[in-house]
């Protein structure tokens, strides 16, 4: 019992004083995780003391399962199970409002956005969280744009090319490294601090720390800074901005169980009716990402 006691001490005195830890993804072929994602995004344009707001809600279900493990990580096929969409402007009312579920006759948005839904794409993931590429996007892309109905080819092309900018393979790829590529390389102690950048409509540096371990739970934050610089035909803006992220994640799978990220970017934007006029533009932003479901399904050979 004595001697029981003195190993028990003495790696608790290991883990919790000398302990370094291994963080990543480890995960096995079947592993299915859905995640419920909230994010809101406000948007304020001023012109000669006067305010544009416009507010942008979307919020879904992601579904992430594991095809196999690769040398590089892991191959994963992602499925949009769920997808609403408001867009909502201070001076013009409702821009938007698409629930993908609910195909609404004759509304070109919502055919164009159910499509989305029960297509996969599929990714590498990285044990670090970083996604090496996505494939099936721009297969994605001509299926949404097809659904459109549209039958002149410049128009259809149009489309694509916009709706490429969102859901495309590099799109894709950029948008949710801000959910998954949040470990280090190297094994860390609590306290300790690593640095990752990746670039997109954002370019975004973080510097992530290590909290705590509570319950099989790891405790990580991140502070980053973010660059946008967009542009497309009829809006372009330039601002830079902070970042604060926070995370519980699995220490055993290294898969998020929630995770909040919070930014506010100031800087200018045009618009092409108005010129090269520049309009001092303020973007508020928080997204929540929440596992709702964790399962393995066992796959047929």
């Amino acid at each position: 019992m004595k001697r029981f006691l003195l190993l028990s001490i003495f790696t608790l005195l290991h883990i919790v004083v000398f302990g370094q830890v291994s963080m990543g993804y480890n995960l096995h072929k079947g592993d299915v995780f859905k995640v419920k994602q909230d994010a809101e995004q406000i948007i304020t344009q001023e012109l000669d003391g006067a305010s544009h707001k416009i507010t942008n809600l979307i919020n879904g279900i992601l579904e992430f399962k594991v095809l196999s493990e690769v040398e590089e990580g892991y191959n994963i096929a992602l499925t949009f199970k769920d997808l609403n969409l408001r867009m909502t402007s201070s001076i013009e009312g409702v821009l938007m409002d698409i629930k993908a579920k609910k195909i609404v006759e004759g509304d070109m948005q919502s055919k164009i956005f159910n499509t989305i839904l029960e297509n996969p794409v599929t990714l590498i993931l990285a044990k670090n969280g970083d996604i090496l590429n996505v494939k099936g996007g721009d297969s994605l892309v001509s299926k949404m744009a097809n659904a459109s109905g549209l039958k002149d080819e410049f128009a259809l092309n149009l489309m694509k090319n916009a709706l490429r900018k969102e859901f495309g393979s590099e799109a894709l790829s950029n948008s949710y490294k801000q959910m998954t590529f949040i470990y280090p390389n190297e094994k860390v102690k609590i306290n300790d601090t690593w640095e990752n950048t990746y670039s997109g409509k954002l370019k975004t540096n973080t510097m992530w720390q290590l909290k705590g371990i509570s319950d099989q739970k790891l405790s990580i934050t991140g502070k980053g800074t973010i660059v946008m610089n967009f542009k497309d035909p009829n809006t372009s803006m330039k601002l830079k901005g902070t970042q604060n992220t926070t995370i519980s994640s699995s220490i055993d799978t290294g898969f998020i169980i929630k995770m909040t990220v919070e930014g506010i970017s100031t800087g200018v934007s045009t618009l092409v009716q108005l010129g090269d006029q520049e309009l001092p533009t303020t973007i508020k932003s928080k997204i929540t990402y929440e596992l709702i479901n964790k399962e393995h399904v066992q796959q047929k050979l």
